[in-house]
């Protein structure tokens, strides 16, 4: 995506077929699990593509908007025909509010547009990438900047437009929301659910009540399912052993984490890179 990602933000626009991938190793290059630096944004403007996001499988149509956390994992299936907007920029360049929402948000399906919505996100890219062209604007860095910013707010604003606004949870539904906001910072060094009661000024009853009102499970079961998420993304585009990938989830105990992770998934950490590995 372009030549200026020290800048902390890349911009581009393609038209990618699926014959440009015309050998056996350019379609598995293509293919290759991986994780953005940035804070990503693809707007299909024509065609399909199948995307594997943290191992789920989405058949996205255009006009949509597929987001892309640093943390996930993706791989793109299939592509026929599709002309894509492209837009990936780091914290430090998202104006705070944008990343705190971001970061609330980190694993938004892709969504569809609406015409209007489409045409608005589409004039705006064009702005953006003309302001990416001029490099010898005095200006440049500012209004690359700031452009970027004004159209990630309108893409946010689009996907809030169909989430649920506060004042429509219940009690336990802000608890659980505010319980997972801490999970995402946390789940590598705090991993017991009276730790996160403890933070959410709460009772570990009172918090597994409302994890199991809103989501069916135990405060235990989501720790676990997140450190397991991250072990998978680890497993599926590093080649870090799990002994190493064990140690940076916070466990010293490389068989307790290999337990774990055999009786959240069913099978072995090995297993779980063999089958995956392409």
């Amino acid at each position: 995506m372009g030549d200026m990602l020290n800048l902390g933000i890349s911009i581009d626009r393609n038209n990618i077929k699926e014959s440009y991938f015309a050998t056996i190793q350019q379609a598995q290059d293509a293919a290759q699990a991986h994780r953005d630096e940035g804070y990503t944004f693809h707007i299909l403007e024509k065609g399909n593509v199948e995307i594997e996001i943290d191992f789920k499988t989405y058949k996205v149509s255009a006009p949509a908007v597929v987001y892309l956390h640093p943390d996930q994992v993706h791989r793109v299936l299939h592509i026929d025909d599709i002309i894509v907007s492209s837009l990936s920029i780091n914290s430090e360049n998202l104006n705070t509010e944008y990343l705190n929402i971001l970061e609330e948000f980190n694993t938004t399906a892709p969504f569809l547009l609406e015409k209007h919505a489409f045409l608005v996100i589409s004039s705006s890219f064009a702005l953006c990438l003309n302001f990416y062209g001029e490099r010898s604007n005095k200006l440049f860095y500012p209004l690359l900047r700031d452009s970027c910013n004004a159209l990630i707010a309108y893409l946010l604003s689009q996907f809030l437009n169909v989430a649920r606004p506060d004042e429509a949870f219940s009690r336990f539904e802000k608890v659980t929301k505010a319980f997972r906001k801490l999970l995402e910072k946390n789940y590598i060094n705090l991993k017991r659910p009276n730790q996160y009661a403890s933070l959410l000024h709460v009772s570990t009853p009172y918090l597994n009540d409302c994890i199991k009102s809103s989501t069916g499970y135990s405060v235990s079961y989501l720790i676990q399912e997140r450190i397991i998420l991250e072990a998978k993304r680890l497993l599926y585009h590093t080649d870090n052993s799990v002994k190493e990938i064990a140690f940076s989830l916070g466990y010293a105990d490389y068989p307790y984490f290999s337990r774990l992770f055999s009786k959240v998934t069913g099978i072995s950490p090995i297993t779980f890179r063999n089958k995956n590995h392409y």
